[in-house]
């Protein structure tokens, strides 16, 4: 629409066609009042395609996280791993559309909210009600990011079925009660609230704790249940292996390449929760939230790598710029600064970037201690940076930008005032949502392994998810990954002794079938030796 036709839409609305038989004072007023409307329709075009814009670029990290986990993984499960990045989102949209943003926003904007805090929304389920429905796109995208999380996590020993039923609990009902506690309106620790939390709230510009510390702590659930990856912590007779098997990703330049569409994109995640472009002082808010995006990230890569570095040279005599280290530390100081990007000083976006990567790479290895398998390290990049994000906001806040955001400033950042009452909402906030996630997806989790749906069988994991899921005649052509020499020596360990698994190489048959896995009963009492 162009700026005659919003003008002409505007004195249609206003019932304006002549002027000239009207008072001067009348006449002002009418020119007062079309001129207010023709501002504020412009204002929400520009708006809502700031709001597009951003949503592409949140919905672009998909891209992001599918090439991350495919590098990740070994070359027999790179299709299931790209199919449930795929349904992630699908199952976000269907969730957070029939339900998930009504408990998430549901009620929260209009004529009679009020002041009264709620737990959960009860309105505008399906939509129904909404007039602005780009915030919709804009916050499913966010939804499918949280989703995402746990999709690397639990990679190559998950099954199908209890993905998706994950990714639609997930973001139909426990992202959705987060969202609406602490970005809602009236959700009690929201910072936005007519009369938040002890003054100050819960801050959380971009959801360092809202969409990281949730799919990161759900991830570190599912992952304790679900158990590491065959040969990741134990050989192939049970016995726990004194140097855990690292299990490395078949290709570096796929996690590379992952890690730059997610930078890319976590500008649209940042910057795009300003929500509004044409509000009092947004620019220097979106401008704050890109520059602290630019930093933090830079500055956690340098600093894992550096770390990493000594570290090896400790244990081993020899240092070593680790690839690994790097990418995630960047990943990590990108999950740090998405809570306090938009109120933290460029200076301050540099100290939480230098602290991200050695947190990444401390929590990573307590991981491997506890023997908990995260085929992506997504556990300590997102929860254990999305607590410290969410941390450094009370120490880092300032003043002047929480005024600018938020409209309040008396609880400002410990290293500005001296109190601590940022630093106890920052920790209520936390503790709701570790208590809530937990409360939820433990039991979840633990009726899925109870029905038998959460984990696939050994066969399966062993001669990869591709082959059993999604058929053999769908496998990649330069597939060389599957073959007596991974199966074999699990031989005893499936079935028994009296069971022989075999492999027969069928790569030249009609029907196209690669490799076919098989059990037989033999006659004699022995085991059968390896590569038979």
């Amino acid at each position: 629409m162009t700026s005659n036709s919003v003008y002409e839409a505007c004195k249609s609305a206003l019932s304006i066609s002549d002027t000239s038989k009207l008072s001067l004072q009348e006449a002002v007023d009418r020119q007062e009042q079309l001129l207010e409307c023709t501002v504020s329709s412009n204002a929400d075009s520009i708006n809502s395609f700031f709001l597009i814009f951003a949503s592409a670029l949140v919905f672009f990290m998909q891209a992001g996280f599918a090439m991350l986990c495919a590098g990740c993984v070994q070359k027999k499960n790179i299709q299931n791993t790209m199919l449930k990045n795929l349904l992630d989102v699908c199952g976000a949209a269907l969730g957070f559309y029939t339900v998930g943003y009504a408990f998430a926003y549901g009620g929260s904007y209009g004529e009679s909210t009020g002041s009264n805090k709620t737990f959960i929304g009860t309105s505008n389920f399906f939509l129904a009600g909404v007039d602005d429905v780009m915030f919709w796109v804009f916050q499913f995208a966010f939804s499918a990011s949280c989703a995402t999380i746990v999709a690397g996590t639990l990679a190559e020993r998950c099954q199908m079925t209890a993905y998706v039923m994950y990714s639609i609990v997930l973001t139909g009902f426990v992202y959705p009660v987060v969202v609406h506690s602490i970005w809602s309106p009236q959700g009690f620790l929201s910072a936005h609230a007519s009369s938040p939390l002890w003054g100050s709230g819960f801050v959380d510009f971009a959801g360092s704790t809202v969409v990281h510390f949730t799919g990161g702590f759900t991830a570190l659930i599912a992952a304790y249940m679900l158990g590491p990856r065959r040969g990741r912590f134990y050989d192939d007779r049970g016995k726990l292996l004194i140097t855990p098997n690292p299990m490395p990703g078949h290709s570096s330049a796929l996690q590379v390449l992952g890690v730059f569409i997610l930078w890319f994109g976590w500008y649209g995640f940042n910057v795009g929760s300003a929500v509004s472009i044409t509000g009092p002082g947004q620019p220097y808010v979106m401008s704050l939230a890109a520059v602290n995006t630019t930093l933090s990230p830079a500055s956690a890569c340098l600093s894992a790598i550096i770390v990493n570095y000594f570290l090896a040279e400790r244990k081993t005599g020899e240092g070593e710029f680790s690839l690994k280290a790097s990418i995630n530390g960047c990943l990590s100081g990108l999950v740090a600064i998405t809570g306090p990007c938009a109120v933290v000083e460029p200076w301050a976006a540099i100290i939480i970037g230098l602290l991200a990567g050695p947190i990444y790479l401390l929590s990573s290895e307590a991981l491997v201690r506890f023997r908990i398998d995260d085929a992506v390290d997504a556990i300590p990049v997102h929860m254990f940076n999305g607590i410290f994000g969410s941390i450094a906001v009370a120490f880092l806040a300032s003043p002047s930008r929480l005024e600018l955001v938020y409209g309040h400033s008396d609880h400002a950042g410990l290293f500005y005032s001296g109190d601590g009452t940022l630093l106890a909402a920052q920790v209520c906030g936390l503790l709701f949502v570790l208590a809530w996630v937990a409360a939820l997806m433990t039991p979840f989790f633990l009726l899925l392994n109870k029905l038998g749906w959460f984990r696939t069988d050994a066969i399966t994991e062993i001669t990869g998810l591709d082959q059993s899921y999604h058929g053999a005649a769908n496998l990649d052509a330069d597939d060389h990954s599957l073959g007596p020499k991974p199966i074999s020596p699990f031989q005893r360990t499936i079935a028994g002794p009296n069971v022989r698994v075999s492999v027969l190489d069928n790569s030249n048959s009609d029907h196209g079938s690669r490799f076919n896995v098989r059990t037989s009963t033999l006659d004699d009492s022995g085991p059968p030796a390896d590569g038979a």
